[in-house]
């Protein structure tokens, strides 16, 4: 009985947790007014649009240059610029192109790299707002000294979460990683912490 009442209650807590956190991705939204950074940041994933979000920013003089970070080797610079729908003189001046990462640690990894070799201290990071939380834990963990501020992209019918099966699979599974993430943070306060693997530099 106590077993089954510690189960009971673990998977309560649990999905009290998923709750909270699909509410706090939900109430998202990106800055009424941009602050204005050194760099900003694009995190590739499924939705192209971070990637012409992050370059009105840049347009809109909210940042000296742009990242692209976690490109598929298979793209081109051309099929970047296309979805971003950039000007040409913006992006050939202005747009740099990641290569390396191929998980939202990697991306971390290669935005940290970037920004230290630019001499960037504030960054806008712009990925999906269900992506924020965890994202945002990578990047204060790979760059603790910079100014960092979160640009969530909204995702359509988000706020319905669970009355889909697209919308309950992507929610869960991202509370599952950020909790990896969580459990993963606690643990390395508990002893000395060896420095971050500096990332292999890309571009184009």
């Amino acid at each position: 009985m106590r077993s089954a009442a510690a189960i009971a209650l673990v998977i309560a807590l649990w999905l009290v947790g998923l709750w909270a956190f699909a509410t706090r991705v939900a109430a998202l939204d990106p800055p009424t007014d941009p602050p204005t950074a050194d760099g900003v940041v694009a995190l590739t994933g499924a939705n192209d649009e971070r990637i012409s979000v992050a370059m009105k920013l840049l347009a809109d003089g909210h940042a000296q240059r742009l990242l692209v970070s976690g490109v598929n080797r298979a793209a081109t610079a051309a099929d970047i610029r296309g979805v971003g729908r950039a000007a040409g003189h913006e992006f050939d001046c202005c747009v740099d192109l990641g290569f390396s990462a191929k998980s939202t640690v990697g991306n971390a990894r290669e935005t940290a790299d970037w920004a230290h070799a630019k001499g960037f201290k504030s960054l806008i990071v712009v990925t999906s707002d269900w992506h924020i939380p965890r994202a945002m834990l990578e990047l204060h963990e790979a760059l603790p000294e910079a100014v960092l501020t979160p640009y969530p992209v909204k995702t359509p019918g988000l706020d319905g979460w669970w009355r889909s099966g697209e919308g309950a699979r992507r929610m869960t599974v991202e509370y599952c990683k950020y909790l990896v993430i969580l459990a993963r943070e606690g643990f390395l306060s508990l002893g000395p912490r060896a420095p971050a693997a500096p990332a292999q530099r890309s571009g184009a």
